[in-house]
């Protein structure tokens, strides 16, 4: 494909669509194959669900074992208050310019991958994505986990390991929570006007669908690299493209 790697991939799509699993096959793979047939370099991938267990973690502690209000959560888990959902996508692009900022010369090439999930309750992606300055979303390329609420419904029943509820790949949302919060999902509205590119914060975003109905992220690593690979070279050509467009219209000195 290429040895420029994209700098950011967001990952978003319903909660257990097969996000998490897709970044567990590109960490798994070679260097030098990820960069070459994938796009993407050496990874740091960045998620919001580290942060949300620990504001439930917190939330818990302050009410069994310190007789305090909750700061976050109500008793059945719910967030306190809708800017709660900003505040995430603020920690994930602050640590998102933090980690760039580290970035050594002469370093590997490294990608970034911020991960998350939005339902239309919740202002949706177009609110998420939205928060990110320009600065960001000109680095960016997105991909959207295309499943339905049912599926991502079974799965998310599936994948529920009691022993391990703060894991990434094991964790799971009550029904109700997953009813109320991910029924309802605002990507067909966001992306019905261009298949290719996203109008976010005054800046065109390339992005692509992998479509994971029939599940290629469960026990198909064969059928998941070849869709990933194809998905991720399309969305690799788009982000060049509006590489390119931006430095035609950059006036020249």
């Amino acid at each position: 494909m290429t040895t420029d790697p994209l700098p950011l991939l967001i990952l978003i799509g319903r909660p257990a669509s097969g996000k998490s699993e897709i970044i567990e096959h590109l960490r798994g793979l070679q260097a030098g194959r990820r960069l070459a047939e994938f796009g993407l370099g050496e990874l740091t991938v960045l998620d919001d669900f580290p942060y949300l267990w620990s504001w439930m973690e917190e939330d818990r502690l302050l009410e069994s074992r310190l007789r305090q209000p909750r700061l976050h959560t109500d008793a059945r888990g719910f967030f306190l208050y809708a800017h709660l959902w900003d505040l995430l996508i603020e920690r994930l692009a602050t640590t998102y310019l933090a980690g760039l900022a580290e970035l050594k010369t002469g370093a590997a090439a490294r990608s970034f991958i911020i991960e998350f999930s939005r339902g239309a309750e919740h202002g949706g992606y177009q609110r998420a994505l939205n928060r990110f300055d320009a600065a960001i979303l000109s680095r960016a390329a997105l991909m959207y986990v295309d499943v339905t609420f049912e599926e991502s419904l079974r799965k998310n029943r599936r994948r529920f390991n009691p022993a391990r509820p703060g894991s990434i790949l094991e964790h799971s949302l009550s029904d109700e929570k997953m009813t109320r919060l991910y029924r309802e999902d605002d990507w067909p509205t966001l992306s019905r006007d261009d298949p290719r590119f996203l109008s976010l914060a005054g800046r065109r975003v390339p992005y692509v669908v992998f479509e994971n109905q029939d599940d290629v992220t469960t026990r198909q690593p064969e059928a998941l690299d070849r869709r990933l690979r194809e998905r991720l070279s399309t969305l690799h050509a788009l982000w060049r493209a509006a590489q390119a467009d931006r430095t035609r219209e950059t006036p020249s000195r």
